[in-house]
């Protein structure tokens, strides 16, 4: 049998060791009811402190097509990934979790509808099946992305998705620290549409993200692509100094009008706390555009690999970025 197109799954893998070996069956076992097809898996392990490694070692001796990314320090979700597209070979380029939610098992809608025309296509959950907390910010990530960086708002960001392998080496582009994958994907085609699939229930374990690592998140997609929120900062300080200016205009002539009338000292000690807390939000925005310029500047890796598994490219061994 020939074959006729090559799919490369990449998985970064955290906390995974109960999750992982099952989602590697199921690629398997849905690969192959297909002629045509090879795959190959490229799990990458962002420093787990749990057995996550000692799985995937366990999969990388059984079955050749698995290839292990082993990341010398946790970098995050993001850089992790594409530690992972430095390593595929595949025709298309299929994006999951580790954590089974985005069932293996339905890959295939996603490939069909890349084969009608489009360049990525996003898995589009009818319901969620995470919890309210990640849900939220999940919804914040996708009201900050159509409004800085032009995402189609029948559109929604998820981390299941299929790209053509073009699109991906132009991602890979992009060297830097703090990478922004949706954004990247964004940058560089906008035949973007999604399909429905299924959202599994976790079976097994807790969701590794924390409001730590989706505030990162928030930031990377506010910082990485967009000036779109220094804009926003110059106008806002703009309107609030025109209030600041007719409220002061109010208060003069509400004295030539009232000279026994005196102004209260709970509205000025408002407005200067909210005046205040602006100027520091302001401040930080802008000292987190600088401080991300700096740590690019300063050569910052965006991922170190510790060695590899299964990877036969020249590649094996170390690999900083």
């Amino acid at each position: 049998m020939s074959i006729s197109e090559k799919i490369s799954f990449v998985i970064p893998c955290y906390r995974s060791e109960d999750t992982i070996e099952a989602v590697v069956r199921d690629i398997d076992e849905t690969v192959r009811q297909r002629p045509g097809y090879d795959y190959e898996v490229i799990l990458v392990n962002d420093c787990s402190p749990d057995n996550t490694y000692e799985v995937l070692m366990r999969l990388a001796d059984t079955n050749p097509r698995v290839r292990v990314v082993n990341l010398a320090r946790n970098f995050g979700q993001a850089s992790a990934i594409m530690a992972g597209y430095h390593y595929v070979t595949g025709d298309l380029v299929i994006n999951l979790d580790d954590d089974g939610q985005t069932d293996p098992k339905e890959f295939y809608k996603l490939v069909d509808r890349v084969h009608e025309g489009d360049d990525v296509v996003y898995a589009k959950y009818p319901e969620k099946k995470h919890s309210a907390f990640r849900n939220f910010g999940s919804k914040v990530n996708d009201m900050m992305a159509d409004a800085l960086i032009g995402k189609p708002r029948h559109l929604v960001f998820t981390s299941y998705f299929c790209a053509r392998r073009f699109v991906i080496d132009e991602v890979l582009r992009y060297d830097k620290p703090f990478p922004y994958i949706d954004g990247l994907l964004m940058r560089v085609t906008k035949r973007v549409s999604a399909v429905e699939i299924p959202h599994k229930e976790r079976e097994t374990g807790e969701s590794g993200y924390t409001i730590g690592k989706l505030f990162s998140l928030w930031l990377d997609g506010f910082t990485a692509f967009s000036v779109k929120p220094l804009r926003i900062a110059t106008v806002l300080g703009f309107l609030i100094a025109m209030v600041g200016f007719v409220y002061g205009v109010y208060t003069i002539v509400l004295q030539f009008i009232e000279p026994s009338e005196v102004t209260g000292w709970a509205s000025l000690m408002a407005a200067t706390v909210f005046l205040g807390g602006m100027i520091m939000v302001m401040l930080g925005l802008v000292g987190e555009y600088i401080g991300r310029i700096y740590i690019s500047q300063n050569n910052a890796p965006q991922y170190v690999v510790r060695n590899t598994l299964n990877i036969e490219d020249g590649k094996n061994g170390k690999d900083t970025r």
